[in-house]
């Protein structure tokens, strides 16, 4: 771990899983927004990614003065372990893991968080990284745990998957300690392994923990795993049965929705982006009493300065801004575009974003764009400023299998950009309307299809490109909608309520109801 910006003390620290300030997107702009836009706090970074190579060599967002504290760890980097050397372990101690595994699967949201595993210590001294890999009761323990729950699997696929589950654990451990006493609050945009530090700094310093979630993190890594062809762990024999492969991938999904547990278990408020994301927190074991929705807000003013620029009639241009990435189901809107093309043969599809994160991925969208015949249609723009994009765009499109609250839809309806989308995340409420009667009644700001339907994407371009009647329509919705619920000042303020009423129970030494 290593500390890449260090000018005072933050009032609130964010641990920050894959996003801000080395991958632009979503979370990290509603990061960006956060902290530029509450100049009254300082703030600090715990960034957690996977390997230092997956990452730009240097941050990709320019530091506010009130950013104050960015620190760094990589989870999968290769790096000095600890001596090898032959110890026997406490097998009492490791009771308390197999105490953990039992509170992972239980359902039950009564059933008290085991109290020994909230100690930072038992991480860092009681069962510590050489213990867990070294010793012979962790051999012992995993052996065991082999035989009785999957003797099929081979020992070694287990064994390694194991390891490399809990290897992070440790080091979000040594993280929390090396944080130390930075940060009054604890804001995670995660569950996951962002939420499981804030929950162990939570714990060991007896602070607040506010959990924001945009997707649904558990959710999320269940899609990753099922949709990766490798997932962490790989076969290259096509012949063998899938429950090897299946038991691995669910090791890695219980152990998300064990860290999903931890979280919801300690945050306090447990706040959403949109009312259904709310009932699956709550799904997922977060208390009812304890969950609110804060959506997301743009900045209408700067967004809305860029209509002047717009053309006379409704360009015939599609716009997908994101990563490409499989999770945004990119091949299925280049097939779209090939179904709206031979019905619209001007139209022009722009895919905004970076397309280095899953290389292998988008090579496959070229190769399909080749298949295709569509070289001349559909250009990768890479990273471009919305200001200069939006306005040149006649329709938005988001074509993932999983989302949160997009912003960019929001910043489409606010630069005068009606939006196709799939059914994921909040996208019905932003185009049809949330559950406000008033909202509803505005109308509807573009349409909603199913996931990796590419018929259904594809007559919805083709529906608005053609009806300059109905797009316009569809823009004025937009425009409406985001003028009346999604500002950045609503969304300011929400956050600054949240910031005082915490801080205001740290200072009152009456109030112990975030404590234990």
């Amino acid at each position: 771990m290593k500390v890449i910006h260090h000018t005072g003390e933050p009032d609130i620290l964010i641990p920050a899983e894959g996003t801000y300030p080395y991958v632009r997107g979503g979370v990290s702009s509603w990061i960006a927004q956060l902290i530029a836009g509450l100049p009254q706090y300082t703030f600090g970074i715990a960034f957690i990614g996977s390997r230092t190579i997956d990452y730009s060599s240097k941050p990709l967002f320019e530091f506010p003065k009130n950013l104050v504290y960015v620190v760094e760890v990589f989870m999968f980097d290769q790096e000095k372990k600890p001596p090898i050397k032959k110890m026997n372990g406490n097998p009492k101690e490791f009771e308390k893991i197999e105490k953990l595994y039992q509170w992972f699967r239980e359902e039950k949201k009564e059933l008290p968080f085991p109290k020994e595993i909230k100690s930072l210590d038992f991480y860092l001294n009681t069962i510590d990284e050489s213990m867990f890999f070294y010793s012979r009761e962790a051999w012992k323990f995993i052996t065991q745990k082999n035989q009785k729950n999957c003797s099929q699997v081979p020992f070694i696929d287990y064994f390694w998957t194991v390891r490399n589950i809990h290897l992070p654990i440790w080091k979000m451990a040594k993280l929390a300690k090396f944080i130390g006493t930075k940060g009054k609050i604890i804001h995670a945009p995660s569950t996951g392994y962002a939420g499981f530090l804030a929950a162990l700094i939570s714990h060991d310093q007896s602070k607040p923990f506010i959990l924001t979630e945009h997707g649904i993190y558990t959710k999320e890594r269940k899609i990753d795993l099922m949709s990766s062809v490798t997932h962490l762990y790989s076969k290259l024999d096509l012949f063998t049965e899938s429950g090897e492969e299946n038991y691995i991938q669910n090791m890695w999904i219980n152990f998300f929705e064990g860290l999903g547990k931890m979280s919801y278990n300690r945050a306090n408020p447990i706040l959403s982006l949109f009312g259904v994301a709310k009932e699956t927190q709550i799904a997922y074991g977060a208390k009812a009493e304890l969950c609110s929705v804060i959506p997301n807000g743009v900045d209408i003013h700067t967004l809305g300065a860029t209509l002047k620029n717009r053309p006379k009639g409704v360009p015939q241009i599609i716009t997908l801004i994101g990563r490409v990435v499989s999770i945004k189901d990119i091949k299925t809107f280049i097939r779209a575009i090939r179904i709206t093309i031979n019905a619209l043969p001007n139209v022009e599809a722009w895919i905004v974003g970076p397309k280095d994160e899953e290389k292998t991925y988008a090579q496959e969208c070229y190769e399909l764009i080749d298949i295709l015949d569509l070289k001349d249609k559909i250009k990768f723009l890479g990273f471009q400023k919305i200001t200069d994009i939006l306005p040149k765009s006649g329709i938005l499109t988001l074509t993932s299998i999983s989302e949160g609250m997009p912003l960019v839809i929001l910043e489409g309806f606010a630069a005068g950009v009606p939006c196709v989308a799939t059914d994921v995340g909040s996208c019905k409420e932003l185009i049809y309307g949330g559950e406000q009667s008033k909202d509803k009644a505005l109308g509807i700001a573009g349409k909603v299809c199913q996931i990796a339907n590419v018929e259904e994407l594809a007559n919805g371009y083709i529906e608005f490109l053609s009806d300059e009647t109905k797009w316009l329509s569809a823009q004025k919705v937009g425009l409406q909608r985001v003028k009346q619920f999604y500002t950045q000042e609503l969304f300011l303020k929400n956050y600054q309520r949240v910031y005082e009423e915490t801080f205001a129970q740290i200072n009152n030494p009456l109030d112990t109801s975030w404590q234990e």
